[in-house]
């Protein structure tokens, strides 16, 4: 099936009003080195019958500049303060990119795993590689595809948004396109606030890296690196249904010593069953230390919480360690319990120590041995409605190494998982993940 995308039109979008020219500091959350990339969402839509495609593409650029105004940091330009501690966005009105395309791909090929990772790369035809060259923060493509759907591609400077921030955004944009909101009725109204996130504001800790080990490298006993590097990266994507969660937790707490008080949700029980599926599959020695690393949301871990409506980076990064022969061993109500472990070690003092050691250092994470995953399936995304009804798919634009968890738009309670995985494990790593009697 050919992916041929041809961009009809390409435009420079402003606010719809004037907007405050000044320079902002973004947080030390923000300025890390772990987001100083670009998150690319593609959302797939259904035909419509009787679609005034003019009009659609009239409403989503008009939505896109009137929602700049009470975003207008998306329409700025991200750089390195002066004194080189930091980020800051230059706010002078320069806008944002949208994009017009037609594609001859069709709706139920979208909705098919990709069969490598770059397949739908066209799909958001402007992308940075440098977020902090002076490239627009914020690129929006809406495809027109052969059999009339339509896919919306949306390119995020993750530093200047975390994913519940750039769900909010989506859903305003949408709502504002649609004509079901004005620009004073959007909910939650965005707020800024980042010096809520800096240490001069937060208050420091005394960071102790043997209580981060998401900061902390590993030995790579088995080339794990490279391999990453030399072999060619297969997409998977798995649906989990609700029964399936629940046989999963069902198989915790048969083998594990979590308080039936406090029992295990779908998120902890699911990351540990990909990460131990991943782990077999890839067959490495047996004392060779695995992380898995994930994004817990602090908005209401921090003391003060942080507003409602604040959309800059606010999570940090749990992370369960283990050897191989553990984790594979253990068993699925082990590798559960690390995984609930390491998000309930994230508390007020914990993001304390992270914004610190980020402010002071310039932390960030190593590869080896390392499963990064994060979770979609809660952002919001399978909602995101600009006149043509909700997506029947959100995914990325491309996939990648790093796991996501995403929403099954037939399924309220169902859970996809998507991550690309080398060649000669691939097999392995399906079978083991489709099994749960063998967990």
């Amino acid at each position: 099936m050919s992916n041929c995308v041809h961009v009809k039109e390409a435009d420079l979008i402003t606010p719809a009003e004037p907007t405050p020219v000044h320079n902002l500091q973004l947080s030390a959350l923000d300025s890390q080195l772990f987001v100083r990339f670009t998150v690319e969402y593609l959302l797939v839509y259904k035909p419509c019958c009787g679609l005034d495609k003019f009009a659609i593409i009239e409403n989503v650029k008009a939505g896109l500049s009137r929602v700049l105004v009470p975003y207008y940091p998306l329409a700025g330009r991200v750089r390195t303060r002066a004194d080189g501690l930091g980020l800051e966005v230059v706010c002078r009105a320069q806008g944002a990119v949208f994009l017009e395309a037609v594609s001859d791909s069709t709706v139920s090929a979208l909705e098919k795993c990709p069969r490598n990772c770059e397949q739908w790369r066209e799909f958001l035809s402007l992308y940075a590689t440098d977020v902090l060259n002076g490239s627009p923060p914020l690129v929006v493509q809406l495809t027109w595809l052969s059999d009339g759907g339509a896919t919306l591609a949306v390119g995020f400077n993750h530093c200047l948004s975390d994913g519940i921030g750039s769900g909010e955004f989506l859903n305003s944009f949408a709502d504002l396109a649609a004509g079901r909101r004005g620009n004073g009725q959007l909910k939650p109204k965005p707020v800024w606030s980042r010096h809520l996130l800096c240490p001069t504001v937060f208050g420091t800790a005394q960071s102790n890296k043997l209580s981060h080990p998401e900061f902390g490298s590993v030995p790579d006993l088995c080339g794990f690196a490279s391999r990453y590097i030399q072999e060619k990266l297969v997409p998977t994507s798995i649906t989990f249904d609700k029964r399936n969660l629940n046989e999963l937790k069902k198989l915790v707490a048969l083998t594990s010593e979590i308080n039936n008080d406090d029992p295990c949700t779908s998120f902890e029980v699911l990351s540990a069953h990909v990460w131990r599926s991943w782990a077999r599959a890839l067959n490495l020695p047996s004392n060779q230390i695995l992380k898995l690393i994930f994004s817990v949301n602090i908005r209401k871990r921090v003391k003060p919480s942080l507003p409602i409506g604040y959309y800059g980076n606010a999570f940090v990064l749990g992370c369960a360690q283990t050897f191989v022969r553990d984790l594979t061993e253990g068993g699925l109500g082990y590798a559960t319990e690390l995984v609930k472990r390491a998000k309930e070690r994230v508390d007020d003092e914990y993001v304390r120590e992270v914004v610190e050691s980020v402010s002071s250092t310039l932390a960030s994470v190593d590869s080896v041995g390392v499963m990064i995953l994060t979770q979609w399936s809660r952002l919001g995304l399978d909602s995101v409605d600009f006149g043509m009804g909700r997506p029947v798919q959100v995914g990325p634009v491309c996939c990648d190494k790093y796991c996501i968890l995403l929403p099954d738009a037939d399924q309220t309670d169902a859970v996809k998982v998507n991550v690309a995985v080398p060649t000669s494990c691939v097999d392995q790593y399906l079978h083991y993940l489709r099994s749960t009697c063998t967990s």
